[in-house]
């Protein structure tokens, strides 16, 4: 396939994986992602959930050649995606024995490669790639939330359809984003690591939540639960 950087140029986002950026790759070629995956060398099998279809946190590992062919298809150096994809030059046993020069990939759990993933957001991406489409990325619990967008993005090891959750009208989520680097410069100073300052907050949270459900005085959380779910919860307000 003949490619011309300046017309199917697609750069990878931050922190995206490389399963994402292959489905990226493929629609711009004009071509179903399963398509230009079954023309490699795959060394096992793409993982599912329990009840059946792909996983959105399913992450591929690739082999010298085929991540050269990949960065060809996408009119990209191969120092691009090394900088942006945290998975690009992971290695793999599996891949290790090939031949040198046969293109191949092996399938992973994201989660199990490079850390928590969560989907990015689909109007960020349009911004920067030109398409609002579905990208994975890599991103801590506490990166969540778009401040540009007013959106928490959902983890993408869930087996569900929903992206993100609708901040516009709770503008005190997107306030904390923005002062969390305050609250993590000094832990980090002290000694203490970001995951367990999230980690203790995440606890203290949840367990209000798990008490405002049931208190009847409560007002502020169960409205911020309904404004989160796009006005009312019904009868889904559990979860």
């Amino acid at each position: 396939m003949t490619h011309h950087p300046g017309l199917l140029r697609t750069a990878p986002l931050p922190g995206e994986t490389t399963s994402s950026l292959i489905c990226r790759i493929a629609s711009r070629c004009g071509l179903e992602a399963k398509a230009l995956r079954s023309c490699w060398h795959w060394r096992n099998y793409q993982p599912g959930h329990s009840g059946g279809g792909a996983r959105a946190d399913a992450e591929v590992l690739l082999n010298a050649a085929e991540r050269q062919l990949l960065a060809g298809l996408g009119g990209i150096e191969e120092d691009v995606p090394a900088r942006a994809l945290p998975s690009w030059e992971q290695q793999d046993a599996k891949l290790s024995a090939e031949k040198d020069g046969v293109p191949a990939a092996a399938w992973r759990i994201g989660g199990a490669v490079a850390g928590p993933m969560a989907f990015g957001c689909r109007l960020c991406t349009a911004r920067r790639a030109g398409t609002a489409v579905r990208v994975a990325r890599y991103a801590p619990r506490w990166e969540r939330v778009c401040v540009r967008h007013g959106r928490w993005l959902v983890d993408a090891d869930a087996d569900q359809q929903l992206e993100h959750l609708d901040l516009r009208h709770l503008p005190e989520v997107t306030a904390a984003q923005w002062r969390w680097a305050g609250v993590a410069r000094p832990a980090v100073r002290a000694g203490t690591e970001p995951e367990r300052v999230f980690a203790l907050a995440h606890a203290v949270v949840a367990r209000w939540w798990e008490q405002a459900l049931g208190w009847e005085q409560e007002k502020v959380w169960p409205r911020r639960l309904h404004q989160v779910a796009g006005g009312h919860a019904g009868e889904d307000f559990e979860r």
